[in-house]
């Protein structure tokens, strides 16, 4: 297994990624996203992308956790906490001093693992 922060990712491995992790995804263009993020780190198997984390940021001290992606078959072996460690590395080291993260109830444990601690935070659909 192969980490890698910030490498060449294409449009068509990554959707082949999220269409086997997130059921009902819809191909995009990733390439809007890259440009705009602090960090992303990419986990590569025999030179298939397998995991897949994003790190936005504010341009200032606050970066934040998206898109948290492990390949089904790489799934309960420590890829996820390995990435988001990954991410967090990035995000200090580019200068973020803050990681935020917001997660369904049911990854507590998973964020809890990766170092993060819960928050009081609010949400409001656009």
């Amino acid at each position: 297994m192969h980490l890698e922060v910030r490498p060449a990712l294409m449009d068509a491995e990554l959707n082949e990624l999220f269409a086997e992790a997130w059921p009902g995804h819809v191909p995009v263009s990733f390439r809007p996203v890259l440009e705009r993020s602090l960090a992303w780190v990419a986990a590569r198997r025999d030179g298939r992308l397998v995991g897949y984390v994003n790190v936005a940021w504010d341009g200032g001290v606050h970066a934040f956790v998206l898109d948290t992606t492990v390949h089904p078959d790489e799934r309960r072996r420590g890829l996820g906490v390995r990435l988001v460690r990954a991410a967090a590395g990035a995000a200090r080291e580019r200068g973020a001093r803050w990681l935020h993260v917001d997660y369904e109830p049911h990854l507590e444990p998973f964020y809890a693992e990766c170092g993060f601690r819960g928050t009081a935070a609010g949400l409001l659909a656009l």
